[in-house]
């Protein structure tokens, strides 16, 4: 098999290296890039099919790489050496196959023309199973069951990511991400909440964590460097109850530009492995902004979400119980299933009659199976106490509200992910006399007189 190779090498050694490529049989050397941008371009005008790069690149990341394969052009790591800090490095990035200087020519020949994908640790780690991944939450059993802390590194299979995704009008997707992932939580399971907004990031103030706290933008930028692994994930994901864990968002919207989409991918994946269950709260906009834009290397806002809907198992669709909300929860079904995604469950929030007549939840579910084609329809009660109160304190339904019919709501469609039964409001008991009781002494008192 043939292969047309471009370089992007450091000077120091790179003549060596094409000296040697181009003696391979069948490969060739087609361009000598001086940097990335004219890697990126070279790749782009398909004058190559593997790209050789070092890590003295400078500016190379996950971004890049991601350029690089969209353009079908695979890429090797090479060093002078085969120094264990450079590959560990390159490797961190995604990239498998690693050559030096000194590898044997069989094996250049294979790396430059294999068209097989390698399998391996994205961190590059092999970590002790009884290690915590965070110097500030050591692991420790869970209270009563003695289960593992989630703190540790699981055996099981990969976690299940779970997308909350909506409209715009704010129909309730924070709210609804954030009391998911703390019901989920306890019950047990491990749980890991990644606020992906990059409109209006809101997960941090709702749950008392100070937004200056470094979560989903140091992430992103150790990605892109090549240094993010599962033990630094773990301690940039808050600890907000037990099982319970937060990667905050960006703190002002106009920091999107930190966030890109190969380190999104990248962040889900060591996610999975981080937390059974993961809860994505993501912004409203799925229009594919790259469209708008001439640069199709520039940042595209909107790629964060859409990168959370492909890279997502379960995909719950919010949507308001009012006449502006279902309409555009219509609009917002039809939409998502123009873009890679999990077929959508259908969630409205706020139900009550006043907004849509008579049995809301009839109305509004004829209305979704008619118009959308939505069936199944999750429905969470309009109560604006409990969720006040959680909003006022900072804390979930689970530790303010917990008998609220919000909550209990909430919890059954957590059920669905966790596989367990769903909380149920338990009898309501008066502690105090009977009620014949305190109607005499109300009586009493009342003819008494002060």
């Amino acid at each position: 098999m043939s292969a047309t190779v471009l370089t992007a090498l450091a000077p120091a050694w790179e003549g060596r290296m094409v000296e040697i490529v181009d003696r391979l049989p069948g490969i060739g050397v087609g361009r000598r890039c001086a940097d990335l941008a004219d890697l990126l371009a070279a790749a782009s005008a398909g004058h190559g099919d593997v790209a050789l790069v070092s890590a003295e690149l400078r500016g190379l990341d996950r971004d890049a790489l991601r350029h690089l394969g969209d353009h079908g052009v695979r890429v090797v790591a090479a060093s002078r050496d085969g120094g264990e800090d450079e590959e560990r490095r390159l490797r961190q990035l995604g990239i498998p196959r690693h050559i030096h200087l000194g590898s044997p020519r069989e094996a250049l020949v294979e790396a430059l023309t294999s068209t097989e994908t390698t399998t391996t640790e994205i961190a590059g780690l092999t970590l002790d199973p009884d290690e915590p991944l965070s110097d500030e939450h050591p692991p420790s059993p869970a209270e009563g069951d003695g289960s593992e802390s989630d703190a540790t590194l699981p055996d099981e299979a990969p976690g299940t990511v779970v997308a909350v995704w909506g409209p715009t009008g704010a129909p309730g997707r924070s709210t609804l991400a954030v009391n998911l992932a703390s019901e989920v939580a306890s019950s047990g399971t491990p749980t890991l909440l990644v606020d992906l907004d990059t409109y209006g990031a809101s997960v941090a103030q709702l749950l008392s964590v100070l937004d200056e706290a470094p979560g989903l933008a140091a992430a992103a930028r150790a990605s892109e460097l090549g240094t993010l692994d599962l033990p630094s994930l773990a301690r940039l994901a808050v600890e907000v109850a037990p099982r319970f864990r937060v990667l905050t968002g960006i703190p002002t919207a106009s920091r999107w530009t930190e966030v890109r989409p190969a380190a999104i991918e990248q962040i889900i994946d060591l996610a999975r492995s981080l937390a059974a269950v993961v809860v994505l709260d993501c912004g409203f906009n799925i229009e594919d902004d790259e469209e708008l834009s001439y640069d199709t290397l520039a940042p595209r806002r909107n790629a964060t979400t859409l990168t959370a809907l492909a890279e997502a198992d379960e995909l719950l669709l919010v949507g308001a119980a009012d006449p502006v909300g279902l309409q555009r929860m219509v609009r917002a079904a039809q939409a998502v299933g123009q873009v890679p995604s999990p077929r959508p469950r259908p969630v409205v929030n706020r139900v009550r009659a006043s907004s849509v007549g008579p049995d809301p939840r009839r109305r509004v579910a004829e209305s979704l199976e008619r118009f959308a084609g939505l069936e199944e329809v999750t429905f969470l009660p309009d109560d604006p106490a409990a969720a006040d109160a959680a909003l006022l304190s900072g804390r979930t339904l689970v530790e303010c509200a917990p008998e609220s019919e919000l909550r209990l709501a909430i919890g059954r469609l957590a059920a669905l992910f966790t596989g367990l039964t769903p909380v149920r409001r338990p009898a309501r008991r008066w502690f105090g006399r009977p009620r014949s009781a305190r109607a005499a002494q109300g009586t009493s008192q009342s003819h008494g007189g002060a």
